[in-house]
């Protein structure tokens, strides 16, 4: 019987929770927790998305507007689709609000990545 955690990582969609894995230092990891943690670290793996995904995560009030965090230094099509990367890893969710669209990073998925890479949030 192990006393491991499941944390959960990601929000595919409305209905969809994919479960992440426990601590790497509990144990190795299954072939499906590798898949699943490998494209959220290569989500961020790139240095516009984790930037992206920064921006969104420490803006205030816990979502930021597209219109607040395109300056990058990448053209708004290229912001649109690394944001879409991330929501595609299940890091961001999003809402549209009229025109412009408002991203957050779900509470859940900082405190699994931190669960998970064995830190205490």
């Amino acid at each position: 019987m192990s006393n491991s955690k499941v944390v959960e990582l990601a929000v595919l969609d409305a209905e969809t929770v994919v479960p992440c894995c426990p601590p790497l230092t509990e144990r190795p990891l299954t072939a499906e927790e590798a898949v699943r943690t490998a494209a959220m670290f290569k989500a961020l793996g790139d240095p516009v998305r984790l930037r992206l995904f920064s921006l969104v995560a420490s803006h205030e009030g816990g979502e930021a507007c597209v219109c607040d965090i395109s300056d990058v230094g990448v053209s708004q099509p290229t912001v649109s689709h690394h944001l879409k990367k991330l929501k595609d890893a299940g890091l961001l969710t999003s809402e549209r609000r009229g025109t412009w669209v408002y991203y957050r990073v779900e509470p859940s998925v900082v405190a699994a990545m931190g669960q998970m890479l064995g830190t205490r949030s």
